[in-house]
């Protein structure tokens, strides 16, 4: 199991491991949510009536979507996890292919453009 779990230290690209990637995602997750449940809490007070609802429902609504998709990305993070501890030996440790390596890299940078986007728009 440890020989597994040092898997995550392997070096991906530069100075990043594996496992400052899973990091940097969970950490990004957590502010995230903070923000969402901030910016929710702000918005509710606003709904005075039905002409106020349907302005700002759609609001919330985009906020807990990417509330929904960063649970996403920490459902991704955990199966690479698991599949690393489930992994006793071979040259790929992670268990997972170069292609799966090079999606999950791609989700990770829509991911983050959408909440540069986001940041951007507030």
């Amino acid at each position: 199991m440890i020989k597994n779990i040092m898997a995550l230290d392997n070096v991906i690209f530069g100075k990043k491991k594996f496992s400052d990637i899973l990091g940097e995602i969970y950490d990004n997750q957590k502010k995230k949510e903070t923000q969402i449940s901030g910016l929710i809490s702000e918005l509710k007070p606003l709904v005075k009536d039905i002409g106020d609802a349907t302005l700002i429902v759609p609001l919330i609504k985009d906020y807990l979507e990417i509330g929904v998709k960063n649970d996403e990305q920490l459902i991704k993070m955990a199966t690479i996890v698991q599949r690393a501890l489930n992994n006793a030996s071979g040259e790929d440790a992670l268990g997972i292919s170069e292609e799966e390596k090079q999606q999950l890299m791609e989700e990770l940078d829509k991911l983050n453009s959408g909440f540069e986007e986001k940041d951007g728009s507030n």
